[in-house]
């Protein structure tokens, strides 16, 4: 009986997390992975461009795109993002 109420929560469907996520930037054909200094970047971002947070896979293809745009233009270093 103590196995059947175990079993449920094995067999739960585990959240992907940000860093298991690859996007493509169609305008300079590259992919970018997403990790803890991605998300700094991105903040970076909507903070500049007065925007309410939103998770960046709920934005429109064309905002992604306007993002990895702005990216491209703004390294870690610019960003002052330390890298471990």
């Amino acid at each position: 009986m103590g196995a059947a109420l175990i079993i449920p929560v094995t067999l739960a469907p585990v959240p992907l997390q940000a860093a298991d996520q690859t996007y493509h930037d169609k305008g300079h054909n590259d992919d970018h992975q997403w990790n803890n200094n991605e998300d700094k970047a991105y903040r970076a971002w909507g903070k500049e461009n007065h925007r309410k947070y939103v998770p960046f896979a709920k934005l429109k293809e064309n905002e992604q795109q306007n993002y990895w745009g702005w990216r491209h233009e703004h390294s870690d270093a610019v960003l002052k993002i330390n890298i471990p």
